[in-house]
């Protein structure tokens, strides 16, 4: 069976990654319909593999082909977007990370999906890699406590986090240009902090909760110039330093998780976003210094996410609330964390 998509939201990720990955998912879906805000962006889109475009959701939802619906708006309409899709009786919703802003509004979200048995999907798509599969295997076998995870992110420009610091346009009929991030302004670099961890760090936090699943606690957080955190957690022994920076200067970009027990390392190089270069490649090196380098997996997550969602909708795999509940409540119990620790000066 073929399942119509209809995607709210024509970004750069529904352009780059979504809208081609479902012509890759080997007949189980089809782009049918997609909505935006008013930039005429869904029309580019659309036209692109055959499907109706729209603005605003409503003629979306009640598009009779549409059968999933992919919730790819921006953060703050993620959760408004999740419940109209319910609310048309769509019973099949993928929708990009993080799932909502709050912890209490992520558990109501999932509460409500369970209760009319609708299927949930939350792209994270670094927790649905083959080489993630392949490396917890492994450590799985190692049987070894993790003594440390560390995550490495290294992004190459990007327009929309670029624009805080580097200041951009006020809407129209406003001139001028918004002033630049002072990262010495303890609300401001705070408020980025946040952003960036439920933004960036989502797709890797759920990670880190399946080596590490102890509430954890924060050592330390703060900003990283120009736009960027700095962040360790420890849990069940084991220190967790994640770091990310972006740098406006065309950097190469590096999306790497580190794994140490006493016996191993592991290691997983996530390709950059935005890219169709296959999965991540996993490194394993033991005790005895001998290194093994798999070959990449030809899918990707993104490709996996969506195949992930066909495998519910035809009824071989389960659904679990529960892990959804979970990790967005860890995400979130990081993000503001981390916050209120450079709000306060405590880095």
């Amino acid at each position: 069976m073929t399942w119509g998509v209809g995607i709210i939201g024509s970004g750069p990720g529904v352009a780059a990654l979504h809208a081609p990955t479902l012509a890759r998912t080997g007949g189980d879906f089809r782009l049918v319909h997609v909505s935006d805000a008013g930039s005429g962006r869904a029309a580019a889109v659309a036209d692109r593999f055959d499907a109706r475009a729209s603005t605003g959701i409503d003629a979306l939802l009640a598009d009779p082909d549409v059968d999933v619906v992919a919730v790819c708006s921006p953060p703050s309409w993620h959760a408004e977007h999740v419940r109209a899709s319910l609310a048309a009786g769509r019973r099949a919703i993928f929708c990009e990370k993080p799932l909502a802003q709050t912890a209490d509004e992520a558990e109501m979200l999932v509460a409500e999906c369970a209760a009319v048995g609708a299927l949930l999907v939350v792209g994270t798509n670094h927790l649905f890699d083959p080489a993630w599969v392949r490396a917890t295997h492994h450590l799985t076998a190692l049987d070894g406590r993790i003594s440390a995870v560390t995550v490495t992110l290294c992004l190459s420009p990007n327009d929309r986090y670029h624009a805080l610091t580097m200041g951009e346009p006020l809407p129209e009929g406003r001139p001028g240009t918004r002033p630049p991030l002072d990262l010495d302004d303890p609300d401001q670099s705070a408020a980025v902090v946040r952003t960036l961890v439920a933004g960036l760090g989502v797709h890797d936090l759920p990670l880190v909760r399946d080596l590490v699943p102890a509430t954890p606690e924060l050592v330390w957080a703060r900003p990283v110039a120009p736009i960027g955190f700095d962040l360790a957690l420890r849990a069940n022994g084991a220190l967790v330093r994640f770091t990310t920076v972006m740098l406006p200067e065309g950097a190469d970009s590096l999306w790497r998780v580190d794994v140490a027990t006493a016996g191993a390392r592991v290691q997983v190089d996530f390709p950059p976003p935005f890219v169709h270069i296959g999965g991540a490649r996993t490194t394993v090196r033991d005790a005895q210094g001998v290194q093994t380098i798999y070959p990449i997996d030809r899918r990707d997550g993104y490709e996996a996410e969506w195949l992930a969602l066909a495998a519910l909708l035809r009824g071989e795999a389960a659904m679990e609330y529960d892990e959804l509940r979970a990790d967005a409540a860890f995400v979130v119990a990081i993000a503001d964390a981390a916050a209120d620790a450079v709000r306060a000066g405590a880095a």
